[in-house]
């Protein structure tokens, strides 16, 4: 069965949850060139920090350049009112709030404006119920701000914020920056699924070979479990062509060691999806093995069912031709048993001869003809 994962809140390396101006914010922080400036205590204070940013950090107008500033605030399952809230306070487009309140959406990426979403499907795979449960990151990214809201406790992001902020040199390129270490661990939390799905496929290859009356439910199952993990990651494909084509586009234009780590993330999402439609084709070409095997024990069974019916017919022919031979002695027997007074071979002299005689001759000749018709 395939869910959206849901969990408690607190797991390792996260900075745990905390509540921003009645929000469901786990963090919120402004970041220049790179480094965390301010962790403000709510929305409207993220914005006014970045203000007051830009405003120190404008040039003297000697040709300096003033430190690139933005803010990143991640939510955890926020409410319909908290979501709303965000949009007007950074001009997030209706259909994109939409797709983020009603949640369950495919991996996606569009443009409003100068605003990017993005729409990501992480996916863990649980072993012991053999399901994959995906979860769903939605993400806004501006000039200068950063939004991720997440329906569900997977991936950490606190862990990928956590990353950035001891890579200075990559956060300072903003937004895509946040985008690239995100789709970076949605893609590395995918390798784990694909092992678990290895795993439970090797079982079901044994099972169908050792006979498993079972085994057709569970690779169907898992197909179930495949299909829906591909539409999570099928999709990536789709995004790392829009985001091509819009990569320097988004904040100041990154230099080539961002470009070679999105390249990196393309590369691991390209074998991830290889993979997956492998685990897919396996599974239908098992699926089809397990029912020729299944087919072949029981034509085999039939084959076995026939024998052993020939075999019983044959004894039965054997068992019908003695008692046929054995009966016409005991007719004659019987005829001459009946004691009447009036029986003229009783008193002759050739009559024990002639009963005896007919009794053998009739069973010799019931003998000769089932052994002539292959019944003895």
């Amino acid at each position: 069965m395939v869910t959206l994962h849901d969990g408690p809140v607190g797991h390792p390396g996260t900075r745990g949850r905390r509540e921003v101006a009645g929000m469901s914010v786990i963090d919120n922080a402004v970041y220049v060139d790179g480094r965390r400036a301010a962790a403000p205590a709510s929305v409207d204070g993220a914005l006014e920090e970045l203000h007051r940013c830009r405003s120190d950090h404008t040039g003297d107008g000697d040709g300096s350049t003033a430190p690139y500033s933005f803010c990143w605030i991640g939510m955890l399952r926020p409410d319909v009112e908290e979501i709303e809230e965000l949009a007007k306070e950074f001009d997030l487009h209706s259909l994109a709030v939409e797709d983020t309140v009603n949640a369950h959406q495919r991996p996606k990426m569009e443009r409003y404006g100068d605003t990017e979403f993005v729409v990501l499907r992480p996916a863990r795979y649980v072993d012991r119920d053999e399901v994959v449960q995906i979860g769903e990151v939605h993400l806004f990214l501006g000039p200068d701000f950063v939004l991720t809201v997440r329906h569900a406790v997977e991936p950490d992001l606190g862990e990928v914020r956590e990353r950035l902020e001891r890579d200075p040199e990559l956060l300072a390129h903003g937004p895509m920056a946040v985008l690239y270490a995100v789709l970076d661990r949605v893609v590395d939390d995918y390798i784990p699924v694909l092992d678990g799905l290895q795993d439970d496929i090797d079982e079901i290859e044994e099972q169908v070979f050792r006979g498993d009356p079972h085994v057709s439910r569970r690779i169907y199952q898992l197909t179930r479990e495949v299909i829906a993990f591909q539409r999570a990651v099928e999709p990536l494909q789709e995004i790392f062509l829009e985001l091509r084509g819009r990569f320097a586009k988004s904040g100041p234009s990154p230099d080539v060691e961002l470009r070679r780590a999105m390249r990196d993330v393309i590369d691991h999402a390209t074998r991830v999806r290889e993979r997956v439609e492998g685990f897919r084709d396996l599974l239908g070409n098992i699926l089809t093995v397990n029912a020729t095997l299944v087919a072949q024990r029981q034509n085999d069974e039939m084959t076995r069912l026939t024998e052993a019916g020939f075999q019983q017919n044959e004894q039965m022919k054997k068992v019908s031709s003695w008692a046929a031979i054995l009966f016409a002695p005991s007719l004659i027997a019987g005829v001459y048993g009946m004691n009447f007074d009036y029986m003229p071979e009783l008193h002759w002299m050739f009559g024990y001869p002639m009963a005896f005689g007919l009794m053998v001759l009739l069973a010799v000749g019931l003998f000769a003809m089932f052994k002539f018709n292959d019944w003895l």
